[in-house]
């Protein structure tokens, strides 16, 4: 078990179930590994006409809202494959839960609009987003 599996289980631990259902420690873990890192998930919503919806989570102000099929049709099959089988939920319960979750995180993420350079998702700041968000 790494640092980031570590970390991820003692704060979700503090937060409870409410913090997303359980899956916030397991949904940051499979965007740490995400295809492409953060610039990989932003291009999935560009490719996907989601591109307004995407960029309203990196930029300030109010993030606009992402249905669960919207979600279904952008996000790496693998990513909600693992998500739903770590987790022990259905896929759709899964995309359910990401369509509060996952503008939050990119929100924190891309934090005064910026797009982190290196194009991952900084584990060390998806940890601390578990206390923001949880």
């Amino acid at each position: 078990m790494g640092l980031l599996d570590n970390l991820t289980n003692m704060t979700a631990g503090a937060l409870g179930k409410d913090g997303g259902g359980g899956l916030l420690p397991i949904v940051l873990k499979q965007l740490a590994n995400y295809p492409g890192g953060i610039q990989g998930l932003i291009a999935n919503f560009q490719q996907g006409g989601l591109g307004e919806i995407v960029q309203s989570w990196i930029g300030s102000g109010a993030n606009l809202p992402v249905t669960a099929d919207q979600l279904g049709s952008v996000l790496a099959p693998s990513t909600v494959d693992n998500i739903a089988a770590e987790s022990g939920q259905s896929k759709p319960a899964v995309l359910e839960a990401l369509t509060g979750l996952l503008p939050k995180i990119v929100d924190q993420a891309t934090e005064g609009g910026n797009v982190p350079a290196s194009g991952s998702f900084d584990a060390s700041a998806l940890l601390g987003m578990l206390t923001k968000l949880g």
